[in-house]
C-alpha cells in the first residue's frame, strides 16, 4: 500500500513539473496544454488553474465509459495544475537551444514517466488518463488510444489559439509508445490482485 501512495504522489507531482518543463522550453506543448493555454489566455486565468478546471469538466466525460475514479482522480484535480504554476514560477528560462530542447525532452519522457507512476498505482487514474484507460479497456491499444486524443485535444488548441511547436508533435506521437512501456513495469500488484490473478 505505502508504493502505490508514494507512486501516486510522486507520478502528480512529477506531472506538474513536466508541463512546467516544456512551458519554459517553448518550443511548443503537449496537446493538451496547448488547449490548456488557449482557454488561459481568452478567459485570463492562471495556466493551473485552467488544467484544474478541465480537469473537473473531463470527469463528466466518464460517465459512459463507467471508469470509477478514487482517491488518485481527486488529487490528480488539484495536485497537477497547482504543482505545474508553481514549478513555472521556480524553473529557469532557457535562452540557448540547447538548454530548451533538453527542457523539452525531459518534459516529454517525464510527463509520459509520471503517468505510468500514478496510473500504475492504481489509486484512481486522472481524468485525461480515465478516458485512455476506459477506451483501452474496450480492448483497444493504449498506445492508439492515447495517441488518437492528443490529436483531438490539439485541434481543439490550435482552434483555441494555444502554442504548436516541433515540441508538440514530438509530444504527440511519443507519448503513447513511452506509456505503453512504461506502464505495465510501473504497475503496483496488490496482494488481493495476486490472490485473484492465481484463483
Amino acid at each position: 500500500m505505502h508504493t502505490r501512495w508514494v507512486n501516486l504522489y510522486v507520478g502528480l507531482v512529477l506531472f506538474g513539473v513536466s508541463i512546467a518543463l516544456m512551458l519554459e522550453a517553448g518550443l511548443g506543448l503537449s496537446p493538451w496544454d496547448v488547449f490548456h493555454q488557449g482557454l488561459a489566455e481568452r478567459s485570463g486565468l492562471r495556466f493551473g488553474w485552467v488544467v484544474v478546471g478541465v480537469s473537473a469538466v473531463v470527469l463528466l466525460l466518464w460517465i459512459p465509459l463507467r471508469v470509477r475514479p478514487g482517491i488518485g482522480t481527486v488529487s490528480n484535480v488539484v495536485v497537477v495544475g497547482l504543482t505545474a504554476d508553481a514549478a513555472v514560477a521556480l524553473l529557469p528560462e532557457p535562452e540557448h537551444l540547447a538548454a530548451r530542447t533538453a527542457f523539452l525532452a525531459v518534459g516529454i519522457v517525464g510527463n509520459g514517466l509520471a503517468t505510468a507512476l500514478y496510473v500504475g498505482a492504481g489509486l484512481g487514474p486522472g481524468p485525461r488518463d480515465g478516458l485512455m484507460t476506459g477506451l483501452a479497456g474496450r480492448g483497444r491499444s493504449i498506445r492508439v488510444v492515447r495517441t488518437s486524443i492528443e490529436v483531438a485535444v490539439l485541434a481543439a488548441g490550435c482552434l483555441l489559439g494555444g502554442t504548436v511547436g516541433v515540441g508538440t508533435v514530438l509530444y504527440a506521437v511519443s507519448i503513447g509508445p513511452v506509456i505503453h512501456v512504461l506502464l505495465p513495469r510501473l504497475t503496483v500488484h496488490t496482494v488481493r490482485h495476486r490472490s485473484l490473478e492465481g484463483s
